[in-house]
């Protein structure tokens, strides 16, 4: 018989990372969500009205949509910026930069 109690091991509680960076994420996705549709990049318009089903488990009609969603221009545009040379000083040149251009969903 051990009468120190030396065979218990305290184990440390379990943490919750795992959980939290699960709700971390969710929150984000749901937040970017709403900022697209806040400002104009999706935009839902229903074409279709919902029939119910029969109650013999036939018919029935699904609502259709529309989505439009914002058109996004990736390109390059030729600007002149301060580039530094070897020497001691630096130079203008020109290079292309990339520039985005979004419009609205209609």
């Amino acid at each position: 018989m051990n009468p120190t109690n030396e065979h218990y091991n305290e184990y440390p509680a379990r943490s919750n990372n795992g959980a939290r960076v699960g709700i971390i994420v969710a929150v984000i996705a749901i937040l970017a969500i709403i900022a697209a549709f806040a400002f104009g990049l999706i935009d839902i318009n229903q074409t279709k009205e919902m029939k119910a089903p029969d109650v013999q488990v036939s018919g029935g009609q699904a609502p259709a949509f529309d989505v439009d969603t914002a058109k996004v221009d990736v390109g390059t545009r030729t600007t002149d910026v301060t580039v530094p040379k070897v020497e001691v000083g630096t130079t203008k040149e020109e290079i292309k930069v990339p520039t985005v251009d979004v419009q609205k969903a209609n």
